[in-house]
């Protein structure tokens, strides 16, 4: 089992390698271009660039799966709701396309083909530019695994721009068929602040399997703690870092839509938003103590360690203590004198057998006493 999870471990340290040379080797191509070059950076995909469509306002819903560009610009100038998702930013060409038609700044989308952005909020005559980052535990790799989506909201319309095929909105498309709660009945901006309460709502379960794991370490490291349980904490520790980096960012990205005074966002959503803001206090909060118990592990593992050998070294020197009595004995009675009484009494060896075992039962009592043993 310890074999095949450190097998998994070095697989994911590889994955994540060649993610790191791929970025650089994206951002060096892009130095030198003109601002709002559409270059997609982020993992190689060949993936079918997915678009979806949900047009809604109360008293209805229209929905397109597996749509094409041009079957969603009808619904621009459309009075209702219109959520446009993008599953797929590696063929910039089709997110250029949507953002032309939608009227987006092109910094915006270059930022939204540049997956390794930030969690940010950039406010625009037009519109509102969200980046968030969506956290899931890869049950495959044992880690945490981060994607980008891009949320753009407008008057009457959002555009949500995901890395990869994205399942963790499915919630919100089944509310919205159901015409459950005040979605349907909502703006825009409403829409914007149910899909980034999901992905903080996220947060709480990446903190919660994590904090499983967290136990299970600590465990370890009070019954029984290896090598492998070392490189356990350090995945931990690249986990949290992970983790945090997503959620802290989401703190001012929420307060900044709280505060700022675009009438892209109603006061009616306010309240909501401001809801979202407590949560991700909390999950700061956590992920904080979190991060501190498992720097705190480390320690504690490297002290498990200390008391393990500790607890060798003390009965081997228990031992050879013992043996230095009987090995002054033997040496004494080893010397090759001819005029020593004892080798010719009957009674010669019994008594230094006697002698030694009374020496080892005596030093043993000794310890014992003084609580060495």
């Amino acid at each position: 089992m310890k074999s095949f999870t450190r097998s998994k471990q070095r697989k994911a340290a590889r994955q994540s390698a060649r993610h790191s040379r791929s970025v650089t080797k994206h951002l060096a191509k892009k130095a030198g271009q003109p601002p709002g070059t559409l270059m997609y950076i982020g993992d190689a995909s060949d993936e079918e660039v997915r678009i979806s469509l949900l047009d809604y306002d109360p008293d209805g819903l229209k929905e397109l799966t597996d749509a094409r560009v041009e079957d969603i610009l009808p619904y621009r100038q459309s009075p209702t709701v219109t959520w446009v998702n993008v599953d797929g930013l590696h063929k910039t060409d089709v997110v250029k396309s949507i953002g032309e038609y939608f009227d987006i700044h092109h910094l915006v989308l270059e930022d939204v083909v540049n997956t390794t952005q930030r969690p940010k909020l950039e406010i625009y005559d037009r519109n509102l530019f969200i980046t968030l980052r969506l956290i899931r535990f890869d049950e495959e790799a044992d880690e945490v695994r981060s994607s980008q989506t891009s949320l753009i909201v407008g008057e009457n319309f959002l555009l949500s721009f995901n890395q990869h095929e994205e399942r963790m909105f499915d919630p919100i498309r089944e509310r919205l068929r159901e015409g459950l709660g005040r979605l349907r009945g909502g703006g825009a901006d409403y829409l914007a602040y149910a899909l980034v309460d999901l992905v903080v709502d996220n947060y709480f379960v990446i903190i919660e399997r994590l904090s499983e794991k967290i136990e299970l370490v600590e465990e370890e490291l009070i019954t029984d703690p290896q090598r492998e349980t070392l490189r356990t904490i350090h995945g931990l520790k690249t986990d949290m870092i992970a983790l945090r980096k997503s959620v802290w960012p989401m703190r001012e990205v929420i307060n900044r839509m709280l505060r700022s005074e675009t009438p892209f966002i109603k006061d009616s959503t306010r309240p909501y938003l401001r809801d979202v803001y407590d949560h991700t206090i909390h999950a700061s909060e956590i992920i904080e103590t979190s991060r501190d118990i498992v720097s705190g592990m480390i320690d504690i593992y490297l002290s498990s360690v200390s008391n393990r050998l500790n607890e060798v070294m003390k009965v081997l020197t228990i031992i050879a203590t013992l043996f230095m009595p009987l090995t002054f004995l033997c040496g004494w009675y080893g010397m090759n004198f001819k005029n020593m009484p004892e080798l010719n009494s009957p009674w010669g060896y019994p008594a230094v057998i006697g002698v030694a075992v009374l020496t080892v039962v005596g030093m043993l009592t000794f310890f014992r006493r003084h609580g060495w043993l």
